[in-house]
């Protein structure tokens, strides 16, 4: 039987207008320290998002999503932030803003697969 291992996850957010609170899920980050693991996986559904938002630039929430991405992985493609360890990044990443690219609050669990448990996450959250 496989160990079961805390992780921790976020769902990323589309939030047009700060103000009104309203958002549209787009993606999840998840953490897992035992596995060293810190991936995300997140969809741009063009038609849902016009819908939800139409007048946001796409490609600059794009570029915010592959950010989002490149920091999960590391590495000095992902700039500073990347330079960091794999805890301090996923810190970094769900710390709480004001943007139009939010992440939800921290939730825990316990997975033996960290990357099924993304998946799981993922397809429950976000489409």
């Amino acid at each position: 039987m496989q160990k079961n291992h805390l992780f921790e996850y976020a769902v990323i957010r589309i939030v047009p207008k700060v103000e009104r609170e309203e958002f549209l899920n787009v993606g999840v980050i998840l953490y897992c320290a035992k596995q060293f693991f810190l991936q995300t996986r997140f969809c741009w559904n063009e038609e849902r998002l016009g819908e939800f938002c139409s007048g946001l630039n796409r490609q600059e929430l794009l570029q915010n999503l592959g950010a989002i991405q490149r920091i999960c992985e590391g590495g000095s493609e992902a700039g500073p932030i990347g330079m960091l360890d794999t805890a301090a990044r996923f810190r970094w990443l769900t710390a709480t803003r004001s943007t139009i690219v939010q992440t939800s609050k921290v939730h825990p669990g316990f997975c033996a697969d960290p990357g099924e448990t993304l998946a799981r996450l993922y397809d429950q959250l976000v489409l």
